[in-house]
């Protein structure tokens, strides 16, 4: 498509030198510029940028340029190839800023992709690490509760210890008064009091 169009432009161009209806003068610049400008041009028409709207905009300009005699048909294919390049100039300037933008949008997205990635296992770390603290505390709870268990136990055994050894006191006191009664001996000590 950008070939056709790069033709219908050159068919311009020579409608417009032969409505001039004179020879074209010598160009003002040497050969070696022209033909560097054209190998430009065709390279940034390889390019395929959308030149579909600048090329219209040329063939537009093109019908509507008026043929004012000799000296006009020099200016007038100059304008136009300026135009022409400046048409390819805006359509690559438009065509780089479509790739920059896309790439930022590309790299946004895999800006955010990294993000979320790096969320994702720093949040599933963080669920680990309270899972296993969560674990260690019902396993310290237990033991705690163990602890108490074995305290509890133990005042059990030393209570019941106590009241054993109070009622073996009891039981030997309850004998040994017995025994003074029937000896009619009297105990020298009372009851450690005075």
């Amino acid at each position: 498509m950008g070939e056709e169009d790069l033709h219908k432009v050159e068919v311009a161009v020579e409608e417009a030198a032969e409505e001039a209806s004179h020879p074209p003068p010598a160009p003002a610049e040497p050969a070696k510029d022209l033909t560097e400008e054209k190998s430009m041009i065709v390279s940034s028409a390889e390019e395929k940028p959308d030149e579909s709207k600048a090329l219209a905009v040329v063939d537009e300009r093109v019908a509507d340029l008026p043929s004012t005699g000799k000296g006009s048909g020099d200016a007038v294919l100059a304008r136009i190839e300026t135009e022409k390049n400046m048409s390819l100039i805006k359509a690559w300037e438009e065509s780089e800023k479509a790739k920059v933008e896309n790439r930022a949008i590309k790299k946004m997205a895999s800006i955010t992709a990294w993000e979320n990635s790096k969320k994702a296992t720093i949040e599933a770390e963080l669920r680990k690490i309270e899972e296993e603290l969560e674990k260690k505390k019902a396993e310290y709870a237990e033991k705690m509760r163990n602890k108490i268990a074995l305290t509890h136990r133990e005042a059990e055994e030393k209570r019941a210890m106590a009241e054993a050894k109070r009622c073996q006191d009891i039981v030997k006191a309850e004998d040994m008064a017995a025994k003074y009664r029937e000896t009619g001996f009297s105990q020298k000590k009372m009851l450690g009091l005075f």
